[in-house]
């Protein structure tokens, strides 16, 4: 963040968190999401299902969060068209 921040870099990242720390726009699944399905396979593992048998899963939800003071404070527009799909607009 800090890197990008000193040399004025717009960037994307892929967890919501970068944007609300200060990155410009994140567009990704949800890592708390991750952790949980992380959580469902570990208990299923623990009652005896073996792993071979548990399905690949993929994610199904991504998440698009942009932030407005950073993009402010780059000089950048950010077009009504990305700010209307963005799950969160941080000002």
């Amino acid at each position: 963040m800090e890197l990008t921040a000193r040399h004025a870099v717009p960037a994307i990242f892929q967890w919501r968190e970068f944007a609300q720390a200060g990155g410009l726009v994140s567009y990704g699944t949800s890592l708390a999401g991750a952790h949980q399905q992380q959580g469902n396979y570990a208990g299923r593992i623990l009652k005896g299902t073996k792993p071979s048998d548990l399905p690949v899963v993929q994610p199904t939800k991504f998440e698009l969060f942009v932030n407005l003071r950073t993009a402010r404070a780059l000089g950048l527009t950010v077009p009504a068209s990305i700010l209307l799909r963005a799950d969160e607009v941080i000002e």
